[in-house]
């Protein structure tokens, strides 16, 4: 069975190369806007199926099994995308100076057979809170200046040397935060396609 990741996010495809599987990167395209009345973790739980059910469908791999993500933050039950310009990243860092913010990431796994036909899907939502310190205005300034807010949810990205300073403390699992929540990942996939989880464990075996 094909591995497929339906993600470009080079942060998904590092935290999932740490399980040893060999898989492809394959870029979904599928439009991304969300109903803004439903709750984060359903917007996400979302957004990783139409990722998933998207690639897929459009590809002729025969049997294969299709990872889709998507990951959010949420502030006071707003959700804060990607910012759009470099004022807008200022905006969203100063609303979560000082607060606490959750962060979900939802996960698609769908299977395909040798017709390319889908066969079984499953879906899970990982939320994790995350405190930030008061942060000043020049740091803000010197983070967005960096331009490693631009294509990031929330503005932040709890893996960079700069956003990682602003974290004053966490509750729950850290890579959610960074974009894929490994260890749900792995229990998911051990009922789910235990055959691909042998060559994780023959790895860490040998």
């Amino acid at each position: 069975m094909k591995l497929i990741l339906a993600s470009g996010s080079p942060r998904r495809k590092k935290l999932l190369e740490q399980l040893n599987l060999e898989f492809k990167v394959v870029v979904s395209d599928v439009d991304e806007t969300f109903d803004p009345t439903l709750a984060p973790a359903a917007v996400v739980e979302q957004l990783a199926l139409r990722k998933a059910r998207d690639v897929a469908t459009s590809m002729s791999a025969g049997s294969c099994l299709v990872i889709g993500a998507d990951t959010v933050v949420a502030f006071r039950d707003r959700i804060l995308e990607k910012p759009g310009s470099a004022d807008e990243a200022f905006e969203m860092l100063q609303q979560l100076s000082g607060n606490t913010h959750e962060v979900f990431t939802g996960v698609a796994l769908v299977k395909t057979d040798e017709g390319s036909n889908i066969t079984e899907i499953q879906t899970f939502v990982e939320d994790t809170e995350v405190e930030f310190g008061t942060l000043q205005e020049a740091e803000i300034k010197a983070y967005v200046k960096t331009g490693s807010p631009m294509d990031k949810a929330g503005s932040y990205g709890i893996q960079d040397s700069g956003g990682a300073l602003f974290v004053k403390s966490i509750c729950g699992d850290y890579n959610t935060v960074v974009g894929f929540p490994l260890y749900s990942f792995y229990q998911h996939m051990k009922h789910f396609a235990p055959e691909v989880i042998s060559h994780t464990l023959k790895e860490m075996a040998s």
